[in-house]
């Protein structure tokens, strides 16, 4: 397989390293990302301004990798379109440091990038581990693995864009894995005067601790659980959680195969 990395997180970031180092023994493994972390910008382009790529120190042996000054969605489509020209299998953006839960799917540049292939008929997946610091990967790079087992083997329909988010424990002590559909997380962001700068007009956005849905089902739910959870994407808004018996058997079979 031909397999493309991205990130939200910047090029430099561990979630992609680790990752990297893994994936390059189940396929051919191209690293395009941006050069700084760009989180929460979502599916912004850059369509006013030329778009720098710099070749960059490979994240392991082997693996070509790129840095692109620009966002998520630059890069894999900088990737796509020039860098790799319609050669790559399997898009797979992380592993993101922090949740991508409910409606905050609109604003992850994690997703984005994920989205990006998606929107061109490859199949993607958005990784996230819970946690901003001292984050477990192995369950991750774990799930990462099974994954891209699956698609290498045939196994799994290539409109496929899936969302998966994993607890920051042990992999011993994950509970299983579920399809989950996006829970209704929402903030309603606030603004407040920067008093610091000394100078009138600056002002931050802000954004209040959202209470989780928890109803069975949800994607923070699972995660309460201390479960993998799986959500089916579409581009496509309007449309509801599908793949369901695809997503069952992927949860039943993530579980047994980090149990090993």
């Amino acid at each position: 397989m031909k397999i493309l990395l991205s990130n939200d997180d910047g090029v430099n970031a561990e979630g992609l390293k680790v990752l990297v180092k893994r994936l390059k023994e189940m396929g051919d493994v191209v690293v395009v990302a941006p050069d700084r972390e760009q989180s929460a910008v979502g599916t912004s382009m850059t369509v006013r301004l030329p778009i720098k790529l710099h070749e960059a120190a490979p994240l392991a042996k082997g693996v070509p990798t790129y840095s692109v000054e620009g966002t998520p969605a630059d890069a894999v489509i900088l990737a796509l379109e020039w860098i790799c020209k319609g050669e790559i299998d399997l898009v797979v953006s992380g592993i993101n440091t922090g949740l991508n839960l409910g409606y905050d799917v609109l604003l992850s540049g994690t997703v984005s990038a994920a989205r990006n292939a998606f929107i061109r008929g490859i199949p993607a997946i958005a990784l996230s581990v819970e946690g901003l610091q001292g984050n477990h990967f192995e369950g991750a790079i774990r799930t990462g693995e099974v994954l891209v087992e699956q698609f290498a083997q045939g196994k799994l329909p290539k409109d496929i864009f899936l969302n998966v988010n994993m607890p920051n424990i042990n992999v011993k002590d994950i509970k299983g894995a579920r399809p989950t559909r996006l829970g209704e997380l929402s903030y309603i962001e606030g603004v407040r005067e920067d008093n610091l700068i000394g100078k009138s007009g600056y002002f931050w956005i802000t954004r209040p601790q959202a209470a989780w849905d928890l109803s069975e089902g949800t994607d923070m739910w699972a995660i309460n659980q201390n479960m993998i959870s799986i959500t089916a994407l579409n581009a496509n808004l309007t449309t509801d959680t599908n793949h369901a018996d695809t997503l069952q058997r992927l949860s039943d079979l993530l579980y047994q195969q980090l149990g090993k």
